[in-house]
């Protein structure tokens, strides 16, 4: 067995039979035809900034080190195809460095490339699905690659394909970007709405969600994370009015269809829960939507600790809170929500 530790950054104590890093598609192939023959579960990550181990895995861990970006462009876009194993921060700050605007809003969130069209990766007004051009895939079982479309990759809130049809043997490995040249600030979250359009650049906008996230955001090389735990949820028009009648100052985000979207971090925080602890995991202090390893946390400690958060909240306001982490079992993805329920 080997530690994964250093593979996520929750740093909770799990193991793997194998770790096995790869920068080809070759090497790809290869490890999971070995884990196959050898009959064990296969799971890929990337930086592991999305995942709770609740026990050690008795597979192969599948690490993305699929490095490279390449830039095109027209009159009126920048095309950008990025390989799945670059860090997802690092390609916001080069788009910047070249003059291309369009993920700023997206800065500092954690993960690679190969991860934002699974969970399609969110902040501040931005989605993945709102940049995305199309997603490479290879089908490991037949060891073919093919071009899903942005419509194709049927993105919703935290939701694609990748995490239903595409998942399994499966593997995103590269993500095509369309940046538009006319670059038009998004300013609708927070202080960023506070903002001229008209008075303001890319590199200002990523400035300020640097600065924001940091201030709210754990490192988490000093405490243990997955950065935000619950996805904020999304209530009927009925259900909202409701609540904004007891509650008028409840932050929310209209929908389409008449649903609204509220903000998850708010709720547990109405519960009184930052700093709540169960063994080593925390509720965090700054940012309640966040759960932290204080340092000895265990997987089972986090798990209970979002069941507690979760009933809180369902208590307090009858919303139920999902968790936006994926959670991993003996053999691979187990669902998050009956986890915690």
């Amino acid at each position: 067995m080997q530690s994964l530790v250093s593979f996520h950054t929750f740093g909770t104590p799990a193991q793997a039979n194998a770790i096995i890093e790869f920068t080809t598609l070759e090497e790809l192939q290869q490890a999971w035809q070995q884990a196959k023959q050898n009959r064990q579960p296969v799971l890929f990550l990337g930086q592991g900034s999305n995942v709770l181990f609740v026990r050690d895995f008795k597979g192969t861990v599948l690490i993305n080190r699929l490095m490279g970006i390449e830039h095109k462009q027209d009159k009126d876009f920048h095309y950008l195809h990025v390989n799945a194993g670059e860090n997802w921060h690092h390609l916001v700050e080069w788009s910047l460095a070249q003059g291309i605007g369009g993920l700023e809003n997206l800065a500092l969130i954690p993960g690679c490339a190969g991860s934002a069209p699974v969970q399609n990766i969110g902040a501040y007004g931005v989605e993945f699905k709102d940049v995305c051009d199309y997603v490479d895939v290879l089908d490991l079982t037949k060891g073919e690659q093919f071009r899903l479309s942005n419509a194709e990759c049927h993105f919703g809130y935290r939701e694609s394909i990748f995490k239903t049809k595409y998942k399994g043997d499966f593997i995103v490995t590269a993500v095509g970007l369309k940046l538009a040249k006319n670059w038009q600030p998004v300013l609708k979250y927070g202080s960023l709405s506070d903002w001229d359009p008209s008075a303001v650049n890319a590199k200002q906008v990523f400035d300020e969600v640097c600065a924001v996230r940091r201030a709210k955001l754990p490192d988490p090389a000093e405490f243990g994370n997955a950065g935000s735990f619950f996805k904020n949820p999304v209530v009927t028009a009925r259900q909202f009015q409701d609540l904004v009648a007891e509650y008028p100052t409840i932050p929310h985000y209209p929908q389409s269809e008449g649903f609204v979207k509220l903000a998850a971090g708010w709720l547990i925080d109405q519960c009184q829960l930052k700093g709540y602890q169960i063994g080593g995991a925390a509720v965090h202090e700054k940012q309640a939507l966040v759960l932290i390893n204080k340092g000895n946390a265990t997987g089972s400690d986090v798990v209970e600790l979002a069941h507690h958060v979760r009933q809180a909240v369902a208590a307090k306001f009858d919303i139920y809170l999902a968790p936006e982490v994926r959670f991993i079992g003996e053999n691979g993805e187990i669902n998050a929500e009956n986890a915690i329920s």
